[in-house]
C-alpha cells in the first residue's frame, strides 16, 4: 500500500515538500534538459558506517547508493555498458569488494542463498582463483503454462557449460572484479579470503559524493582503457557477449549455476509477439555483428579457448544467417508445389529415407530434450512455432540491417525492450492468445508467408482430390505436401488473427490486405508460368 501511494505521488508529481527537502537530489532532476543531457546525480542512501544504519531487528545494513551517471550530447553514453562501467568505478570507492553482482533493472533476487552458492565456487581452495564469473540462467516470473512466446532458455547454458563455460548474458551474474576490470589470469590471481577485511572508507559522505561524481562523469573515460580492455566492451549491441568472450580468452573460466531447490533470479518476459520479435532482432543483430568483427569466436578465440567453445559461440552468432535456409524451406517448396515441381525424392524411393530420418529423428530428439527439461508438449509446439517466426522475421531483419550498416546505408539504433503492457494485452497473454494488434513490417512478412503456405496447401488438396491419378501426385510431391501442411499448422495463430479474431489482438486490416495481396500475386505467378 505504501509503495502504491508513493508511486502515485511520483507519477502525479505530488511529492511533499518535506520529502523534497530531505532528498535534494530529487530537485536536481528538475534541471535535466533531456534523457541524454543530464549531470551526475549521486546520493548515499544508507551509510553502512553510521551507527544508525540498522534494520528493525538491529542488523547492520550495507551501504546503499543511488547513481545516475552524467550524459552529454557530445559524448556517446554507450547504453548499458557505459552504465555498468560507471557503477564499477564508483563501487571501487564504496567497498572495492572482490565480487560484483550484476542484474537487470527488471529482475530481482528470488533466493538470498545465491550469494553463498556462487561464493562456493570463488572460494574453492583448489580452483576458485580460476573463476571469473558465475552465470545464473535467465528465468521469468510471468511465463504462461505453455510459454506461448518461447521465452525460456532451457538448453543453451548447459550446452555452453559442457563445452568450456557459459557466456556472460548481462544479468544474473557474479563477477570477480579483477577479471571484469581487464586482468589476465595467472597463478598469482589467488585471493586470500581469510585475510580479506572489509574496506573502511575514510572520506565523509560529502567528499565521497563529489569523488564519485567525477568517476561517473562522461569525460572520465576519455583516453583510458575503459570500454576496451577494462570493464564491459563498447561498440556492439551485444556488449555482454564480447565481454564474457574476452574474459575467457584472457585465461579465466566461467561457471553455469542453476540450483534445483529454488530459482535464484527472476525477470519479466515480453508479453506480446512484436516485443519478443524486436528483442530477438536486437540480439541477433548484435550476435551477427560479433561474427563479422574481430571478436568472432573463431578468430578472437583461436588458441585461446577450446575449439568446441568457439563453435558453441557461433550457434548464437549465426542466428541472423540461419534466416536464409529457413526462408528457403518456407518459400521455395510451397512455390514449387504450386508449379507442380518436385524438390524431394519420390515417396516410393529409398532416397526418401535419409530425409525422413533427419526430419523425424531431429524433432523427436528436440521433443525429448524439451520434456526432460520440464517442458510440456504444447510448450514444445509453441517453441517450434517461435523458432519459425523468429527466423523468418527477427533474424532476417537483423541480417538485412547488419549488411546495410556495413555498406553504409543504415545506422541501426538501440531499441529498448518494453516490458510494460496494458491490461488487455496482459489478459490475452495469460489466456495464451498471441498478440498481433500492432502494424509492423515483421507482421507483414509473417502473414504473407503464412498466406502463401495456406494457398499452397489448398493447391495440394486440389491436386490430391481432383487429379485422376492422386497416388502418382502423392508419390512425386508427398514430402512437399507434408512440409506445406506442417507450416500451415505452425501458422495457425496467424490465420486465427487474420480471419477469426475480433479483439484488439487480431491482425490489423492493413497488414491483412498487404499479406493476402502479396500471397495471391505470388500464387498467380506460380500457377500461370
Amino acid at each position: 500500500k505504501l509503495y502504491e501511494e508513493a508511486k502515485m505521488r511520483v507519477e502525479m508529481k505530488q511529492i511533499p515538500e518535506e520529502i523534497r527537502k530531505q532528498h535534494k537530489e530529487i530537485r536536481e532532476w528538475n534541471f535535466v534538459l533531456s534523457r541524454n543531457d543530464d549531470q551526475t546525480i549521486f546520493k548515499v542512501l544508507i551509510d553502512g558506517r553510521h551507527p544508525d544504519a540498522v534494520d528493525a531487528e538491529g542488523n547492520v545494513l550495507p551501504t546503499l547508493v543511488y547513481l545516475a551517471r552524467e550524459k552529454r550530447p557530445q559524448f556517446h553514453h554507450h547504453f548499458k555498458a557505459g552504465a555498468m562501467n560507471a557503477l564499477i568505478r564508483v563501487s571501487i570507492k564504496i567497498s572495492n569488494s572482490p565480487i560484483i553482482l550484476n542484474i537487470d533493472c527488471d529482475m530481482y533476487s528470488n533466493n538470498f542463498e545465491s550469494i553463498k552458492d556462487s561464493l562456493c565456487f570463488f572460494m574453492d581452495e583448489k580452483n576458485g582463483h580460476q573463476i571469473a564469473y558465475v552465470q545464473y540462467p535467465q528465468n521469468f516470473n510471468n511465463l504462461t503454462k505453455n510459454d506461448i512466446y518461447g521465452n525460456s532458455f532451457r538448453l543453451e547454458f548447459p550446452g555452453l557449460d559442457a563445452n568450456g563455460g557459459p557466456c556472460y548474458i548481462g544479468t544474473g551474474c557474479f563477477h570477480q572484479r579483477d577479471a571484469l576490470c581487464g586482468k589476465k589470469y595467472d597463478e598469482t590471481c589467488k585471493v586470500d579470503w581469510k585475510r580479506l577485511n572489509r574496506r573502511e572508507v575514510e572520506e565523509n559522505a560529502t567528499v565521497l559524493e563529489e569523488t564519485c561524481k567525477v568517476l561517473a562523469s562522461c569525460s572520465f573515460e576519455q583516453n583510458t582503457q575503459w570500454g576496451n580492455e577494462m570493464g564491459l566492451k563498447y561498440g556492439c549491441p551485444a556488449e555482454d557477449i564480447i565481454t564474457g568472450l574476452s574474459i575467457q580468452c584472457r585465461g579465466w573460466k566461467s561457471i553455469y549455476l542453476n540450483p534445483e531447490r529454488e530459482i535464484s533470479f527472476l525477470g519479466i518476459a515480453p508479453t506480446s509477439l512484436l516485443t519478443m520479435l524486436v528483442q530477438h532482432k536486437r540480439w541477433a543483430e548484435g550476435h551477427f555483428q560479433i561474427f563479422l568483427s574481430r571478436y568472432c569466436s573463431l578468430l578472437y578465440g583461436h588458441n585461446r579457448i577450446p575449439l568446441k567453445l568457439q563453435l558453441a559461440y557461433c550457434a548464437g552468432n549465426l542466428w541472423a544467417a540461419n534466416s536464409l535456409p529457413t526462408l528457403y524451406y518456407v518459400v521455395v517448396p510451397c512455390f514449387c508445389l504450386l508449379k507442380d515441381i518436385p524438390l524431394f525424392p519420390k515417396v516410393s524411393s529409398l532416397w526418401v529415407l535419409p530425409f525422413a530420418y533427419v526430419a523425424i529423428a531431429h524433432r523427436a530428439y528436440s521433443l525429448g530434450e524439451f520434456l526432460w527439461c520440464g517442458g510440456t508438449f504444447q510448450a514444445w509446439c509453441n517453441d517450434q512455432r517461435m523458432w519459425l517466426f523468429k527466423r523468418t522475421t527477427s533474424y532476417f531483419f537483423a541480417l538485412c540491417d547488419t549488411i546495410l550498416k556495413l555498406l553504409g546505408y543504415s545506422n541501426p539504433t538501440f531499441v529498448i525492450t518494453a516490458k510494460v503492457a496494458d491490461e488487455d494485452v496482459s489478459r490475452r497473454y495469460e489466456q495464451e492468445l498471441m498478440e498481433f494488434g500492432d502494424s509492423s513490417p515483421m507482421f507483414v512478412v509473417l502473414a504473407s508467408l503464412a498466406m502463401l503456405n495456406l494457398f499452397s496447401g489448398f493447391g495440394a488438396i486440389n491436386k490430391l482430390v481432383f487429379n485422376a491419378d492422386h497416388s502418382e501426385v502423392w508419390d512425386r510431391l508427398g514430402l512437399q505436401i507434408l512440409l506445406c501442411f506442417l507450416l500451415v499448422a505452425l501458422n495457425w495463430p496467424v490465420y486465427n488473427a487474420v480471419f477469426f479474431r475480433k479483439d484488439n489482438g487480431g491482425m490489423p486490416a492493413p497488414v491483412t490486405y498487404k499479406s493476402i495481396t502479396f500471397a495471391l500475386l505470388v500464387s498467380t505467378v506460380a500457377i500461370s508460368t
